[in-house]
C-alpha cells in the first residue's frame, strides 16, 4: 500500500511539473496582435496553479492582500510612499499592495531585501509619479536611484518613476542618475514608465519581467546583470547629441546565464546614431526579436565599446525585426542574425523560469 501511494505521489508530482513546464515552453507568437491572448493563456492566476509556484510565493498569495493606501490629500493611511514601506514588517510573508493615489511624489523610495511580496500600484488612467534628483556624485551610481528594489517577488503596476537630475554633459563626473534599480529576484513590472538620461534602469540581478512599459534615456539606459524578458516595451532614446546607447548588459562570460530579451518592443527617439547595445563587460547577451526599430539606430547596430577582442564573446542577436533601423545590411560583423532554433530559448517564458513565480498583473480599485 505504501509503495502504491508513493508511486501515485510521484506520478502526480511529475504531472504538476509538466503543467508548470508547459507555460515556460509556449513560444511568444510572431503576430503582435496575439500577444495579450497568449499572455493570458500562459500566465494564469494562482487559483489555477496551486502546487506549481514557489512555496513561499504561493503562501504569500494564498489570502487576499493587505492594502495600504497612500494619498497626498490625507485620505489614506500615509501621505508618502516611503512611510508606507517603512510600516511593512521586516520578514513580511504575505502580499502587501501599496495603493498610490495620483500626484507627484518627490521622494526616494527603497524597498529593503527583508520586505518581500510588496506591490506598488497606481491607477492606469492617472498614474502616480515618483521623482527624485539623486546622482552618482552624491549617492554612488547604484544608490542614486529614485526607486531601489532589493526585495524578492516585487511587483509594480501603473507607476511612473523618474530621476529629475539634469542631463549629463559628458564631461563632469558623477552625473549618472538612475530612475530604478532592481536587485531583487522574481520581480514584475506592468505598464510602468521609467524616465531618465544616463543609466535610467539598472536591471541589476535576478529574474525580471516587463510588459507594456516605457523606458527613456541617453546612455546605457538599460544596464546590469539581470536575466530579463521585455514584452511590448518602448525604448525611447534622446539622441540629439553625443553618444547614445540603449543597453549595457553586464555578463562577464558564457558561464553566466544572464541577458536581456526584448520581444515585440519598439525602438524610438530622436537622432540617428544610437547603438542597441555595447560591450560594457566581456560577454553581454541581448536579443531583439519581432521588434520595430526606427532610424534612430545606427546601421552598425551594436558596439564592442573599443574592445575588438570582444567581438568573439558578445551575444548580440536579432530575429525578424522590422523598421529602417533593423536593416541587417550594415550591421557589425559580430552581430548574429538568429535562426529559429537559436532564438527559441529567448522567445519563451522559460527564459526567466516564469512558471515558478510570474502572475498576472494585479487589479485594484484605487
Amino acid at each position: 500500500m505504501v509503495t502504491r501511494i508513493s508511486l501515485i505521489v510521484t506520478i502526480f508530482a511529475a504531472v504538476l511539473a509538466l503543467v508548470a513546464t508547459a507555460n515556460d515552453t509556449a513560444l511568444i507568437p510572431a503576430d503582435k496582435s496575439q500577444l495579450n491572448t497568449w499572455f493570458k493563456a500562459n500566465v494564469k492566476p494562482l487559483s489555477t496553479r496551486k502546487g506549481e509556484l514557489d512555496p513561499n510565493l504561493e503562501f504569500a498569495e494564498s489570502a487576499p492582500p493587505k492594502v495600504i493606501k497612500v494619498r497626498q490629500d490625507g485620505s489614506g493611511e500615509f501621505k508618502t510612499i516611503s512611510e508606507a514601506v517603512r510600516s511593512i514588517d521586516v520578514g513580511n510573508s504575505k502580499r502587501i499592495i501599496v495603493s498610490i493615489g495620483p500626484g507627484v511624489y518627490n521622494e526616494r523610495v527603497k524597498i529593503d531585501r527583508t520586505k518581500p511580496f510588496v506591490t506598488l500600484y497606481g491607477l492606469p488612467n492617472n498614474m502616480p509619479k515618483i521623482s527624485f534628483n539623486g546622482n552618482a556624485a552624491h549617492f554612488g551610481t547604484v544608490d542614486s536611484a529614485t526607486l531601489i528594489v532589493e526585495s524578492d517577488y516585487f511587483v509594480a503596476a501603473n507607476i511612473i518613476v523618474a530621476n529629475s537630475s539634469p542631463r549629463p554633459d559628458g564631461k563632469t563626473p558623477g552625473q549618472q542618475a538612475l530612475a530604478v534599480r532592481i536587485s531583487g529576484d522574481k520581480s514584475a513590472f506592468y505598464n510602468c514608465r521609467f524616465i531618465g538620461f544616463q543609466d535610467t534602469l539598472c536591471d541589476d540581478r535576478g529574474f525580471h519581467f516587463f510588459k507594456d512599459c516605457y523606458i527613456e534615456g541617453t546612455v546605457d539606459y538599460v544596464f546590469g546583470s539581470g536575466t530579463s524578458l521585455y514584452l511590448n516595451t518602448q525604448l525611447h532614446t534622446l539622441g540629439d547629441s553625443g553618444l547614445t546607447v540603449i543597453t549595457a548588459q553586464a555578463r562577464e562570460s558564457n558561464a553566466e546565464d544572464t541577458g536581456y530579451s526584448f520581444i515585440h518592443s519598439s525602438v524610438t527617439g530622436i537622432g540617428n546614431g544610437t547603438y542597441l547595445g555595447r560591450a560594457w563587460k566581456t560577454a553581454p547577451r541581448v536579443i531583439f526579436a519581432f521588434s520595430d526599430i526606427s532610424s534612430v539606430v545606427t546601421p552598425a547596430g551594436w558596439s564592442v565599446n573599443n574592445h575588438p577582442e570582444r567581438d568573439q564573446t558578445v551575444v548580440f542577436g536579432e530575429y525578424k525585426n522590422t523598421g529602417v533601423g533593423a536593416n541587417p545590411a550594415g550591421r557589425a560583423k559580430f552581430v548574429k542574425q538568429m535562426t529559429d532554433a537559436e532564438v527559441r530559448p529567448f522567445l519563451a517564458l522559460g527564459y526567466i523560469v516564469a512558471s515558478r513565480w510570474l502572475l498576472p498583473p494585479p487589479k485594484l480599485a484605487v
